[in-house]
């Protein structure tokens, strides 16, 4: 399918959908709290460092396209803004609304790096069962709206990408980045990488033990 989203559209997405899962009581957000969600350095890929402007403008497509809406609650002197994901894809399950929030808000991944970044929205068990729901999301009803990408051409493993917007549109936009976009790996990431590397050691060795006829201890 054709992208529905530009790269700033899908950061803003993104954000709403995380920040009503994992801090609800701050749900819906301020025009501040979204620019402050979409330049979070954790949990985003790229990094960027976005102007009001410009999450002004991601904000108004999104409600062109009826995936967001402002409010005006009683109380709040700023207005509000809501993803309205839920009525634009009626029939997304938890699953999988916590996989296309990550892969909105990081690009393309493999299902053991969704497994580990969806924690907090959705715990999945294993990768297996991240697969399952992924490719729900392929098979969606109206068209797909991830791609998967087989191992080759450079990948050791299959990896997951977004058709809503072009992981990759953030490049044609660089004043939209922040320095940090090209900085050293943080400290998450470290730990990222190395929660990825336990979880390839544990398969490796269950398959192992499966090839040699042996039970782990528990």
């Amino acid at each position: 399918m054709e992208p529905l989203l530009t790269f700033a559209e899908a950061r803003v997405l993104g954000c709403l959908l995380e920040k009503e899962a994992t801090t609800p009581d701050a749900y819906p957000l301020t025009m501040a709290g979204v620019i402050t969600a979409c330049n979070q350095t954790s949990n985003r890929d790229p990094v960027v460092a976005f102007e009001e402007s410009v999450v002004d403008e991601a904000l108004a497509g999104l409600r062109r396209k009826k995936l967001a809406s402002m409010l005006h609650l009683a109380g709040s002197r700023a207005p509000k803004y809501k993803h309205l994901v839920s009525e634009f894809f009626p029939g997304l399950h938890q699953p999988e609304r916590a996989l296309l929030t990550v892969l909105l808000l990081r690009g393309t991944q493999s299902a053991a790096e969704l497994k580990i970044r969806t924690d907090r929205l959705h715990p999945f068990p294993d990768p297996e069962t991240v697969e399952i729901s992924l490719r729900r999301l392929m098979e969606w009803q109206e068209g797909p709206l991830v791609a998967l990408h087989p191992p080759g051409g450079g990948r050791r493993t299959a990896t997951y990408s977004p058709l809503l917007f072009t992981p990759n549109a953030s490049a044609q936009a660089p004043e939209t980045l922040s320095p940090l976009a090209t900085a050293t790996t943080t400290p998450a990431d470290w730990r990222t990488t190395m929660e990825l590397e336990m979880e390839a050691l544990r398969t490796r060795l269950s398959a192992l033990e499966s090839a040699l006829g042996l039970t782990s201890t528990p």
